[in-house]
């Protein structure tokens, strides 16, 4: 397998120069973070990701996570892996220095978490869980609560998981059994079984807090009976430290395609005397808490394509690079490194282009979670959570199946070699491949983004987001007889127009026939995602035609956005005119005749 190295060069421009770090740091609380800290952290992680992380993601995919006596044990490594981990402090970079964080933005954190991803990935998932616990107990955890578990949570002492999905209730969390007593002393007993549960056991740290969803005691039907519990795995004594073990276990592990060494545990509450649990927030609103911590994984997991292919596309340069095959059409007699052939180019640029693309989306998401966090304006935070809102279900499912796609790539360029395990290219895809399942399949998030995102408000978010759009093609139109600039205004404004069109489509389609409105939802989130990949590709564009970075790299940034426009963009319509003719399509084929 080849060796990993963190894209900081890239991260730094698209951070500074294309979504804007400076207007970050104004934010309140994060005055100090400045352009050289920014870059001193990146290189440090950088240094953890590829000199610790990476070496581990061969082992722990050939080795495995197990069980022994009721107890999982990580690969050989990762407690290691994970000890320099928190002591470096990473878990904690978004959060509160109060709990022992560094309060970074998260623009910043993002990078960062890029790095850990595409180095491990399995290894990447419990921090990932973890973070999201974080949000939720910052969100409506009590002050006991945060007192008792955010300061360990956040230095990654302890890990987090997220207990949602159970054998008979995947999407359907309505479906749910697992049940919470009252216990007479403010607590609950929790039983029931939870399935795909992510690192849900381990011997990593001494302690892990999950957050179970549940049934509360009223028994209301539905997914308005479901309140969110903390179940730790030790029940913390009076000084805050792991005390008895609690009635919680995991009964065996899952066998997967890939990620082997994040374990997935099936995990039983309650078998004996009920788990003690701890009510967080209201009962009853426990549907409403879990997607604090939804959102932010599906932001995550979405970066996890971005990640992933990341990692497959340094894989697939290098081999292109040392592998001989064939003379070249044009030239030399003998046989050269396939990077020489056009079609094996074709496939490296577009891989660049989609994630440079990605990158960029993801970025600038993260960007405006931090401004809406902390804007002291409140119209201008309203509207970036309106953009967050709308953007997470097409950074989740878009950066996903792309990440998929750039892997399954990777696996081509490598020939034959790719299907021989030896390589890496086949742990790549089948680690990836995950990705547009858990955190809500990718179907359910183009439902989202029709249903919730576009039609429930009448395109209003689609509609912001199209004028920003329009912002940056007339930049792009006023930067001169650019060659690169007037191709990439050309395709994003068909594009653009494209994606107004099924716009309009889904806001009047889906209140009359909600059917055939998301019959061809998935085609819209990926239209959405082509377009919107297209205007950071052209922001990027911008920035680099007046930037002051190394000249070579500017100019290879101008040959992949231009890459982007002339093969990725120019789907767009054909997208549009699949979207408007699919809905009755679909539904006009009925259920027997397939």
């Amino acid at each position: 397998m080849s060796a990993y190295a963190a894209p900081v060069r890239d991260m730094r421009f698209v951070m500074n120069s294309v979504v804007g770090l400076d207007r970050v740091a104004t934010l309140p609380g994060l005055e100090a973070v400045e352009p050289d800290l920014v870059d001193q952290i990146l290189e440090e992680g950088s240094r953890l990701a590829v000199n610790v992380l990476a070496p581990l993601n061969a082992v722990g995919d050939k080795q495995g996570a197990r069980i022994e006596n009721g107890v999982v044990r990580a690969a050989d490594g990762f407690a290691e892996g994970y000890r320099q981990f928190i002591e470096g402090g990473w878990n904690g970079a978004p959060f509160e220095e109060d709990w022992g964080g560094m309060n970074l933005p998260w623009l910043v954190s993002t990078a960062l978490q890029e790095m850990w991803q595409a180095s491990n990935l399995a290894f990447g998932l419990c921090p990932l869980l973890t973070q999201a616990a974080i949000d939720a107990l910052r969100e409506v955890g009590t002050d006991e609560q945060k007192a008792l578990y955010l300061p360990k949570l956040v230095t990654g002492e302890w890990t987090g998981t997220m207990n949602l999905t159970e054998p008979q209730a995947g999407t359907d969390l309505g479906s749910i059994r697992t049940k919470a007593e009252h216990a007479g002393d403010g607590t609950y007993r929790v039983r029931g079984q939870k399935i795909y549960i992510t690192w849900g056991d381990h011997d990593m740290t001494d302690n892990i807090v999950h957050l179970v969803l549940a049934r509360s005691p009223d028994d209301i039907p539905g997914v308005k009976g479901l309140s969110l519990y903390i179940v730790p795995k030790f029940i913390p004594d009076a000084d805050g430290r792991p005390g008895i073990r609690n009635d919680v276990k995991p009964l065996s592990l899952e066998h997967k395609l890939g990620i082997h060494a994040s374990p997935t545990c099936i995990m039983a509450y309650g078998e004996a005397e009920g788990a003690v649990g701890y009510l967080v927030g209201e009962e009853n609103r426990g549907i409403e808490y879990m997607f604090i911590m939804m959102n932010n994984a599906r932001l995550a997991v979405g970066l996890q394509g971005l990640a992933m292919s990341e990692r497959a596309y340094q894989q697939s340069v290098d081999y292109a690079r040392n592998r001989v095959q064939s003379r070249a059409l044009a030239g030399s007699p003998s046989a050269v490194a396939i990077i020489n052939h056009p079609d094996v180019r074709r496939m490296l640029m577009t891989m660049r282009a989609q994630i440079e693309a990605m990158r960029g989306l993801i970025y600038d998401v993260a960007a405006m979670t931090d401004i809406a966090d902390r804007h002291p304006d409140a119209a201008t935070a309203k509207a970036a959570q309106q953009r967050v809102d709308l953007l997470i279900p097409v950074v989740k499912a878009w950066c996903t199946d792309t990440g998929v796609e750039i892997c399954s790539t990777n696996v081509q360029i490598h020939g034959g070699m790719g299907f021989v395990e030896e390589t890496g290219a086949a742990q790549h895809y089948r680690d990836v491949r995950i990705t547009p399942i858990y955190e809500g399949t990718n179907g359910i998030q183009s439902l989202d983004l029709v249903g919730r995102k576009v039609a429930r408000d009448g395109g209003a978010a689609a509609r912001a987001f199209l004028d920003d759009l329009d912002a940056t093609l007339a930049a792009l139109k006023a930067a001169g007889d650019d060659t690169t600039m007037a191709a990439t205004h050309k395709r994003l404004s068909v594009a653009r127009d494209a994606l107004s069109e099924a716009t309009d489509w889904v806001v009047a389609t889906m209140p009359s026939d909600a059917a055939a409105g998301a019959a061809p939802s998935a085609l819209y989130l990926k239209l959405f995602g082509i377009t919107a990949g297209g205007w950071m590709m052209a922001r990027a564009a911008l920035a680099a035609k007046d930037g002051s970075e190394d000249p070579e790299y500017l100019k290879a940034k101008m040959t992949t956005v231009r890459h982007y426009a002339d093969h990725i963009l120019t789907q767009a319509p054909a997208l549009t005119d699949a979207i408007t003719a699919d809905g009755g399509t679909v539904m006009s084929f009925a259920v027997d005749q397939f």
